[in-house]
């Protein structure tokens, strides 16, 4: 190889010369232990090297470059086809002035890249196969879908229909398991998700098959990514754990065509080069599929170097100008800077130039790069592919910064396209923008259909229903339902003991995963590390520290337990990866992730909802909830909302128990739900710290525990009803007993197992109600049902804020007076007992809110009221906790005015 510039040419081929012949004679391992010295003995004289790049030309040379199977004319009519398909489908969208919105350049980039796998390396699941794993850019949706249109797989009226789904029969903007639960197998439209859950599928595919749950097939992970999504955190924020634990099924396919939706991705950088250092210091294999096979012969001519030069110092953004100006620009503004360069091209046309085609359009060299991945070599591959964003579109739209918001195009642009790409429209057709699928007997659909049947079956395609679990009866919680004896415990320990009484069924022990970031001991989970084992994909080369003792850490390539590190996002994506087994693998899973509850939905919201788009099952619990219950940690700790943001999740079923009763009653209902019934929903429940004796379960009280309210205590005298859920119950029934005791009033308990669901559940009966007012029946929530026989006002008391227990205020029978007490505002460190009476939850405020509220209806008179404050000793005037804090110096100015009377 020579290099432009060199000043001794001579001398460098010496050293390549010297290299070549070490590998010939002494083998690899020499080669880089000689590569290795030579390099720190650079770093330690302070030379300046990049080590990790190689030049921007193909990774597999010409010469090692697989022959492609098949017929390349008619994969290219295909292409052209699925093309026009997916032009059409968003353009249809948009010209009736819905604005419904789509995207054409994103697939028009990428089209060579899915149509190689499709025809060659995509392989379904089978009787014999589970199918390989595809994680379909979001953007490139219409594309995938104009495919499965030519394959008879969709309608014509589906594709008219693309972004139009209220009334049945259409299709959705993006891969949404949720919409289509036969079709997408992931949700990647969110930019960043597909990476991080890409990497984890393989992660937990590879935990499957070492703990013999399933077998290994060499199934790939294949995940479709665009390299201005590379710069979400998520993106490469666990390409480590690939490369540390070796996933050789995991192939990403990044396509490079240099923009991301307003402009260059690096204008000023190599968007590709960047990639492969990052990479590489990784532990993957990249492959780097930049040019395509016009510039091969020029390639092979450029015996200067001066090429190779000009592909080195050109920036994205001069590729960018270059693709958009054309051939004569770029002739004279990229060969143009060397003579040799130049040389090179001087009886090239204008028009050769510009056909100078890049790497991820030529599917000889994509397939080149397909096999090469697919060849496992105990690394995680990846594929930059260099292309052009709006490929083949327009000369008005190729590479231009505004090409990922367009949707519209006149019709010189599809005259242009259609001249492109062959395709067999006259004008006026053109105009009608056609959907075209040829006939059955065609050459074109039996060579599509046949490669597809040669794969095992068409994709994208999702399994949708499994084999169901046989659930225990709720018996297998006994222990628990008949409460703690007299010991006070958490019920983040009675969640450990319910978990561990699951993996003491037989039928069951394989199919529970406990899951931690790296918090088992803050969890009391540590005594499953010996038990189960924490897996760790290649074993455990060293003995702990702590091997001596009963409780040791052991890790093992069997490992049951899974601890992914500081990381919850990497936790939440394997929970993700388990959690839809059922559909994946046929293999249902229980994955229980616990973690700070603070530090789940409000950090991975994004993955928790695409797992609800995925249908996923399983439990999280968020420990140490509560904004008073974690006493000592503070501000970014304390959780008071994850209750509400898990309630944005539709199918996310949220509880907040106060006993183990109540938790042991509800972590059997959920595994009846989603493993017996099949109802694709995942449970949220939040568990605290706080240790307290925990009674058996009252009679009848199951039915309850799962609508979410039951009657714990009654008082037939009862003229206040009091709600309470998690610990705070705790709270209101010492409220009770001092309103009867001290004030002579009564009140019934409440306890609140999920506000969340009782406002679902009102929501549902408002919904028929509304919508069938001439019917005899009507539907009345579980909120009204169990407090219409009772009297007096409402009160509701939780360590979270007081939009929690607001969301049933709508519900409550005869427009009930009602009071709600929570925790707004940042968190602090403090005692219990002094951070709920800061937040006013604790049972003094209670009483005094309790005592207010009936002043308030004419029942009691105010003096009652002061006099309860007084007793308690409560401050009137402390800084509202929910409130912004002024500035000292504000605050000053404004005591001193006070006082003064005077104006600022």
């Amino acid at each position: 190889m020579a290099y432009y510039g060199d000043t001794d040419a001579q001398e460098t081929q010496e050293w390549q010369d010297a290299f070549d012949s070490v590998l010939k004679h002494m083998g690899t391992d020499r080669a880089a232990f000689l590569l290795e010295k030579l390099y720190q003995q650079a770093i330690a004289k302070h030379v300046p090297i990049q080590r990790l790049n190689t030049p921007y030309v193909n990774t597999i040379p010409v010469e090692e470059q697989t022959t492609m199977p098949g017929d390349r004319d008619m994969e290219r009519r295909i292409r052209a086809l699925i093309r026009w398909n997916a032009l059409a489908m968003v353009l249809r969208a948009n010209k009736t002035g819905d604005d419904l919105g789509g995207h054409l350049a994103s697939f028009a980039s990428s089209a060579t890249l899915y149509d190689v796998g499709f025809n060659h390396f995509f392989r379904a699941n089978s009787e014999n196969f589970g199918g390989d794993m595809i994680y379909y850019q979001g953007h490139c949706a219409p594309g995938i879908y104009a495919r499965s249109f030519l394959e008879g797989r969709l309608t014509e009226e589906q594709l008219g229909n693309f972004r139009r789904e209220v009334n049945g029969n259409g299709l959705p903007s993006y891969p949404h398991p949720y919409l289509m639960p036969d079709y997408w197998q992931f949700p990647t439209v969110s930019m960043g998700l597909g990476p991080i859950m890409s990497i984890y599928q393989a992660h937990i595919q590879k935990y499957l098959m070492n703990r013999g749950l399933i077998k290994e097939e060499d199934r790939k992970v294949w995940a479709y990514l665009g390299d201005g999504e590379m710069d979400e955190p998520e993106s490469l924020g666990a390409i480590s754990l690939a490369g540390r634990e070796k996933l050789d099924n995991l192939i990403w396919v990044v396509n490079c065509n240099l923009q991301r939706l307003d402009g260059p991705v690096r204008g000023n950088g190599k968007i590709i080069q960047e990639l492969e250092s990052i990479f590489r210091g990784a532990g993957w294999r990249v492959i780097k599929v930049v040019w395509g096979r016009q510039w091969d012969t020029l390639l092979d001519k450029d015996t200067s170097g001066a090429l190779k030069a000009c592909m080195e110092e050109a920036v994205d953004g001069d590729y960018q100008r270059y693709q958009v100006k054309g051939g004569a620009y770029t002739r004279e503004h990229f060969f143009g800077k060397y003579p040799e360069a130049a040389e090179l091209v001087k009886n090239l046309s204008d028009d050769d130039i510009d056909a100078l085609n890049r790497g991820g359009h030529d599917p000889y060299k994509v397939h080149a790069a397909y096999t090469a991945a697919s060849k496992s070599n105990g690394q995680p591959t990846v594929i930059l592919a260099k292309t052009v964003k709006g490929y083949g579109l327009s000369d008005e739209i190729e590479a231009v910064n505004k090409t990922h918001q367009i949707k519209k195009m006149q019709l010189e642009s599809l005259k242009y396209f259609r001249n492109r790409f062959n395709l067999p429209f006259n004008d006026e057709q053109l105009e009608e923008l056609p959907f075209y699928r040829p006939s059955e007997n065609s050459p074109e659909m039996k060579y599509l259909k046949a490669h597809r049947e040669s794969l095992g079956g068409y994709l994208p395609a999702r399994r949708k229903d499994s084999v169901a679990l046989p659930i225990p009866e709720l018996s297998v919680f006994d222990a628990v339902l008949k409460g703690s004896g007299g010991k006070e415990q958490s019920t983040t320990m009675v969640s450990v003991r319910l978990i561990s009484a699951l993996l003491k069924e037989k039928a069951l022990k394989n199919h529970v995963v406990p899951i931690v970031p790296d918090e088992a001991r803050t969890f009391g989970l540590e005594g499953m590390f010996r038990q189960l084992g924490i897996y760790a994909a290649h074993g455990q080369h060293y003995i702990p520290e702590d091997q001596e003792q009963l409780m040791n850490y052991r890790e093992a390539k069997d490992g049951h337990m899974l601890q992914e590190g500081i990381n919850e996002a990497g936790a939440m994506s394997a929970w993700a990866a388990l959690a839809t087994s059922y559909s994946t693998n046929n293999l249902p899973m229980i994955p229980m992730y616990m973690y700070y509850s603070m530090f789940g939905f409000q950090r991975i919201g994004d993955i928790a909802w695409a797992a609800g788009d995925a249908q996923a099952q399983g439990f999280l619990f968020g420990a140490t909830a509560g904004r008073t219950t974690l006493n000592g940690e503070g501000l970014q700790h304390q959780d008071g909302h994850s209750h509400l943001l898990a309630s944005t999740i539709p199918n996310c079923v949220a509880y907040d128990p106060c006993f183990g009763y109540e938790l042991a009653v509800i972590m059997h209902d959920g595994l009846k739900r989603m493993y017996a019934e099949q109802e694709r929903v995942f449970y949220y429940l939040t568990v605290m710290n706080e240790n307290y004796e925990h009674p058996e379960m009252p009679q009848g009280a199951e039915e309850g525990i799962k609508r979410g309210m039951y009657l714990l205590q009654e008082d037939e005298k009862a003229t206040v009803q009091l709600l309470g859920s998690g610990v705070i119950l705790r709270e209101v029934i010492k409220a009770a007993k001092i309103l009867r005791e001290e004030y002579q009033i009564h009140a019934n308990v409440w306890s609140v197992t999920s506000f969340n669901e009782l406002a679902r559940d009102g929501m549902v009966c408002d919904e028929y109600n509304r919508l069938h007012p001439t019917t005899d029946e009507t539907k009345e929530s579980w909120v009204s049902q169990k407090l219409r026989a009772t009297n007096g006002i409402v009160l509701s008391a939780t360590d979270h804020m007081r939009a929690y227990s607001e969301q049933i205020r709508a519900y409550l029978p005869d427009n009930r007076p009602y009071v709600t007490l929570g925790t707004d505002g940042f968190g602090r460190s403090d005692t219990r007992a002094n951070l709920r009476s800061y937040f006013g939850v604790d049972a003094a405020h209670i009483v005094v809110a309790t005592l207010k509220k009936l002043a308030d209806e004419g029942e009691v008179d105010n003096r009652l009221v002061k006099d309860a404050i007084s007793s308690f000793e409560l401050d009137t005037d402390r800084p509202v906790a929910w409130a912004p804090q002024a500035h000292p110096e504000v605050q000053a100015v404004a005591a001193y005015e006070e006082q003064s009377g005077e104006e600022n």
